[in-house]
C-alpha cells in the first residue's frame, strides 16, 4: 500500500474516531456524560434505563474496536497481530462490562470515580492507545 493511501486511510479512520466522540450526545444513550460532566462526587446517579444503557455502551465499545482494528491493520498490515488484538478487546469487554453492570446496578458515591475511569474504557478506544505503541515497540524490537 503506498505511504499516501495509507495515511489518508489512518486519517479517516482517526477522524471516525473523532466523529463518535464528538456526536456520543445524539449517537449514544448515556445518562451518565452529563452526570460525570458535573460535580459527580457530590450528587446521586442518575435514573438511567439499564439495558437500553448497557446496549449503547456495547454498540459504542464495538464500533471504537472495529475502527481500532482497521487502525492496527492499516498501521501494520499483520493478521497476527488483528488476532491478538480482537482477543484482547473480546477479554476486555466481558470483564469491563461485567465491572460496569456491578456499578450501574449498585451506584454507590463512593464507587464513583472508579466507575467513571471503567467506563472511560469501555466508551473510548484508550485500549488503542495502549496497543498501538506496544506493537510499534515489538516491532522495533523483532
Amino acid at each position: 500500500m503506498p505511504k499516501f493511501v495509507k495515511y489518508i486511510l489512518l486519517f479517516l479512520l482517526f477522524g471516525l474516531l473523532v466523529l463518535i466522540r464528538v456526536y456520543e450526545g445524539e449517537l449514544f444513550y448515556d445518562p451518565y456524560l452529563t452526570f460525570f460532566k458535573n460535580d459527580y462526587l457530590y450528587v446521586d446517579s442518575p435514573r438511567r434505563e439499564v439495558l437500553k444503557l448497557v446496549s449503547f455502551t456495547t454498540l459504542r465499545y464495538l464500533l471504537n474496536s472495529v475502527i481500532s482494528l482497521g487502525v492496527l491493520y492499516v498501521f501494520f498490515k499483520d493478521k497476527s497481530i488483528i488476532k491478538f488484538s480482537t482477543i484482547v478487546y473480546l477479554l476486555a469487554y466481558v470483564i469491563l462490562i461485567l465491572i460496569y453492570l456491578y456499578f450501574v446496578i449498585n451506584p454507590k458515591q463512593e464507587d464513583y470515580y472508579l466507575f467513571f475511569n471503567v467506563r472511560r474504557f469501555l466508551i473510548q478506544p484508550i485500549i488503542l492507545l495502549l496497543l498501538l505503541p506496544a506493537f510499534y515497540y515489538h516491532k522495533l524490537k523483532s
